[in-house]
């Protein structure tokens, strides 16, 4: 299958930056930078330049400008500076609806343990914001760290807690199981992202915006070895200081039997694909997979990855 490989843009240096300017004068002036920023990343990176035209068209079915792919761009930097804030302050700086609460409520209050699949649409980390609304209940959160050295290192010296709660996908499947498996224990709560593979990663097939795509299966067997009730998450970014923290009950429990495990597996897939899918349709602009997610960049990444012209700053 394709994968994604992180290629953090600017490092240790943009994100000391950011979190320098951010803290140290505020959110306002901090989202002043993101301007030039993305402009840097709209014209110096043309592979993800070209994976968010793709995209943008398949999804709003018309002709991409280059002022949709900037606004795509600056959506992204906007969440990732606001994981900063996040973490340093919690959901002060934000207005955090909440939808579906319910859904989840009521396996917290249960203290069956839940696993929370999300994808990379908005802010995984507007999370954080439930930790407010139940301090009773813990969240660990399964991050490959080896991935991410800069914001790894953001997230442990802005929250040393939360840094400590972290289950580190890159020191394997046993031991990330097992991690995962002591926080449902727990009665808490256990998170994880299910749409985007890594090479070499064992993934099926599902409908996906118009054309089949390749989703990792990993998640859904560690959800069938748990055997706790699966709830989807979503940190919708709506612009400015706002998000929309979105719940919605997936499953009472994953069972994938041996006996036809490709059958199940492509089921269950294609039902979270179908949930992402409706997303993208209604948040267009909040899917951050800026990589050949589709296979199909061969032959129009000549043409997406040309030298775009000026573009205007797009709102957000």
């Amino acid at each position: 299958m394709s994968h994604w490989q992180q290629r953090e843009g600017g490092g240790f240096f943009a994100i000391w930056l950011i979190r320098t300017v951010g803290l140290g004068l505020g959110r306002r002036t901090a989202r002043l930078l993101l301007w030039p920023i993305a402009l840097y990343f709209f014209l110096r990176r043309a592979t993800e330049r070209a994976a968010s035209r793709l995209y943008l068209a398949r999804v709003l079915g018309r002709e991409v400008t280059n002022r949709d792919v900037f606004h795509h761009i600056h959506m992204f930097a906007s969440t990732l500076l606001d994981r900063m804030f996040f973490l340093a302050r919690g959901e002060r700086d934000f207005q955090v609806e909440v939808e579906g609460l319910p859904a989840l409520d009521r396996w917290l209050d249960a203290r069956t343990g839940v696993l929370l699949l999300g994808s990379h649409q908005g802010s995984f980390e507007a999370l954080r914001a439930l930790g407010q609304r139940r301090p009773d209940v813990s969240l660990r959160v399964v991050l490959d760290k080896q991935k991410t050295p800069a914001l790894t290192t953001l997230l442990e010296a802005l929250a040393p807690d939360v840094g400590a709660a972290v289950i580190d996908a890159s020191l394997g499947g046993a031991s990330v199981a097992l991690a995962m498996a002591e926080g449902a224990a727990e009665g808490g709560m256990v998170a994880l992202l299910a749409d985007r593979g890594h090479r070499l990663e064992v993934s099926r097939t599902a409908p996906f915006i118009g054309t089949p795509a390749s989703f990792p299966v990993g998640p859904w067997l560690l959800a069938s070895a748990l055997k706790i009730p699966v709830v989807l998450c979503f940190g919708i970014y709506l612009g400015g200081n706002r998000y929309r923290l979105i719940f919605e009950a997936f499953s009472d429990g994953i069972n994938i039997p041996r006996a036809n495990r490709a059958e199940a597996l492509d089921a269950i897939i294609a039902h979270y694909a179908a949930r992402i899918e409706h997303y993208c349709r209604v948040y267009p602009f909040n899917w951050f997979n800026f990589y050949d997610f589709w296979q199909e960049m061969d032959g129009a990444h000549a043409a997406a990855t040309s030298a775009p012209p000026p573009v205007q700053h797009a709102d957000a």
